[in-house]
């Protein structure tokens, strides 16, 4: 898990350091085409059917859509904001999943679970800074791509239990590049021959995001969930170190405060779900 947040935060600094050599929308639709050929290669091999019914369901349906809004939003917020900022509004993701899991599919969630995930996004809003001065709008781009994730992340857990993962890698990363095709067309900014280096940017994108996506799998699969997930938390370590080190970026005392506040909540969320159900299983 911790090789995989590290893979995807150096993912993000190498597509915020693209966006000032190619068009975001050739960006997303090259990253998404690259990674959808390697996906359906790794199907293939394991012998997946590329297209079934259980593709065009309705819950894939609803993770495409909550797919293209999360990567293309939160490739803009890359592109436009500081890495470390929009690294850091990603993380309350798991807030709104938790919300959102107990309005959507009824699960039981307490009001000292409620109360982290308004104090989280509490912290959401001590980096925002609205209705001051140092308030930009372009923040929000990133909050919205932390919403279509959260959604992304509910649907799939909705989604039919015989699609592999590299089904859901394919289709998730054709979603990217639709949410490129789609950009451009609206941005009308043609695309470009990428030179050298653009070149061996979008490459190491390409390698280091599917890497990053198989160490998460593999650390959802194999092992305990519940345990390895908070070390989620770590890509906001690597994001902020990154945006420091290679982009100048300077961290406010707002900033460490809503950092603080959206981790201290998510791990909270953690530590009291899994108690929770202890004392269910205890029960039964």
């Amino acid at each position: 898990m911790i090789v995989a947040m590290a893979a995807f935060a150096v993912e993000d600094a190498l597509v915020k350091a693209m966006s000032g050599l190619l068009p975001v929308g050739q960006i997303l639709t090259l990253f998404g085409l690259g990674g959808a050929l390697i996906f359906a290669a790794i199907a293939f091999r394991q012998g997946d059917a590329l297209m079934t019914r259980d593709v065009v369901s309705p819950a894939m349906r609803i993770r495409v859509f909550f797919e293209i809004t999360g990567r293309l939003f939160y490739v803009l917020a890359l592109a436009l904001i500081p890495l470390s900022t929009a690294t850091v509004i990603l993380q309350a993701t798991p807030l709104v999943v938790v919300a959102s899991a107990a309005v959507i599919f009824g699960e039981r969630v307490g009001w000292r679970r409620w109360t982290a995930i308004v104090l989280g996004l509490v912290g959401v809003l001590i980096i925002l800074r609205p209705g001051t001065e140092g308030f930009s709008a372009l923040s929000l781009l990133a909050v919205v791509g932390m919403l279509g994730f959260a959604g992304r992340d509910l649907a799939s857990r909705a989604a039919p239990k015989s699609l592999s993962t590299a089904i859901l890698g394919l289709y998730g990363f054709l979603a990217l590049a639709v949410a490129g095709l789609l950009f451009s067309l609206w941005q009308g900014e043609a695309f470009r021959l990428p030179d050298a280096h653009a070149t061996v940017l979008l490459l190491a994108v390409i390698v280091i995001g599917i890497g990053a996506y198989s160490c998460l799998m593999k650390a959802m699969r194999s092992g305990d969930v519940s345990a390895v997930t908070p070390f989620r938390y770590t890509r906001l370590l690597f994001g902020i170190a990154l945006g420091i080190a290679l982009f100048g970026e300077t961290l406010t005392m707002g900033m460490l405060a809503g950092s603080g506040l959206i981790v201290l909540s998510g791990l909270f969320i953690l530590w009291r779900g899994q108690k929770r159900a202890a004392e269910v299983g205890s029960v039964t």
